[in-house]
């Protein structure tokens, strides 16, 4: 909308540059142009202001498949106004002389018609696709459609719009037979999660035998070396047993081959202590045999006091000593 100011019976309008203008002055154009500014008398002035930057119109409406399903159509057309006198000719895009604000409503009939042309050319392709090929292939070929309809309508060009682009958003059908659809897809779906989470569980069995099965792998290998362990640790034990029995025989038989050369030594040592013994007593009895009785007598005594005990005090009754002395004085051949 154009800025209008009031300024003492004149009027000063700005437009802006996505507007274009049209000043006519007792039925004569005197200001044609997009971003005018100007100023004017209100009582003589006729203006129309037509934008011309792109502009989207949205729109929805029904339709029905070959197979008489209905559906809902989603689209966007983005157009402009690229001859914006021929529209100022074909709409009302007159403005109020005092405040800017046009006098009906140009950007609604433009949208009816676009609106109205887009779901005839809509209506056409979809009455003859079924309802399954639309909900595949529809939005292509419904924005095709509608795209070349636009292009080759008439009516648009002698109105002074042009067409920019087309977007289909969505094909949709009414929520049963949407509901009625996504139910083989969800069951497939289930299906296919249902059949993950098997083959996921069965792969998790499979792991879980293999790790048993690679334990009891283990297992058996530890048992199968602690069966030769124990079998080593016996044959060193009966090994290290017959070693020591063989060294104990070989000590066996050291010790007593030394016992026998010991009690040899001692027999030879004895017999020559012996025969030593034996000599110097055949020696001593031939050193006597030559000694007579007296010298034996006194030798026998000497010997035997030297044998005898020590006396440290001697006794003597009278009864012996009386005996000793009648002893004493017998003659010598009564003493015998």
């Amino acid at each position: 909308m154009a800025d209008i100011i009031r300024r003492f019976g004149w009027r000063h309008l700005r437009s802006a540059p996505t507007t274009h203008v049209r000043h006519h002055r007792r039925g004569r154009l005197v200001h044609d142009g997009p971003g005018l500014s100007f100023w004017y008398r209100a009582l003589t002035a006729a203006l129309c202001e037509v934008p011309v930057d792109d502009r989207e119109l949205a729109m929805a409406f029904h339709a029905r498949t070959s197979d008489f399903q209905d559906v809902t159509v989603q689209a966007t057309v983005t157009y402009r106004i690229g001859d914006p006198a021929t529209a100022a000719a074909r709409l009302d895009f007159s403005i109020d002389p005092d405040t800017g604000v046009w006098r009906s409503a140009p950007l609604e009939q433009i949208s009816t018609l676009l609106t109205e042309t887009a779901q005839q050319h809509a209506l056409d392709v979809l009455a003859r696709t079924p309802l399954a090929a639309a909900l595949v292939d529809g939005v292509a070929s419904v924005r095709g459609r509608i795209a070349e309809g636009l292009a080759a309508e008439p009516r648009l060009e002698a109105t002074g719009l042009a067409v920019v682009a087309v977007r289909v958003v969505a094909l949709r059908p009414e929520p049963e037979v949407e509901r009625a659809l996504r139910t083989p897809a969800r069951e497939q779906i289930q299906q296919e999660a249902d059949r993950a989470t098997y083959e996921r569980r069965a792969v998790a069995v499979e792991r879980e035998r293999t790790i048993a099965e690679n334990e009891l792998a283990s297992k058996i290998e530890l048992a199968r070396r602690e069966e030769q362990l124990v079998e080593q640790r016996g044959t060193n034990a009966r090994r290290e047993a017959e070693e020591s029995a063989a060294a104990d025989g070989v000590r066996a038989e050291a010790e007593a081959a030394r016992t026998v050369r010991l009690a040899k030594a001692e027999a030879e040592a004895a017999r020559e202590v012996g025969e030593a013994r034996a000599q110097a007593q055949a020696a001593w009895l031939r050193v006597h045999a030559d000694v007579d009785a007296a010298t034996l007598h006194a030798l026998t005594a000497t010997r035997l006091a030297e044998n005898l005990p020590r006396i440290e005090s001697l006794t003597v009754s009278p009864d012996v000593l009386t005996g000793l002395l009648a002893r004493l004085g017998r003659p010598e051949g009564d003493r015998g």
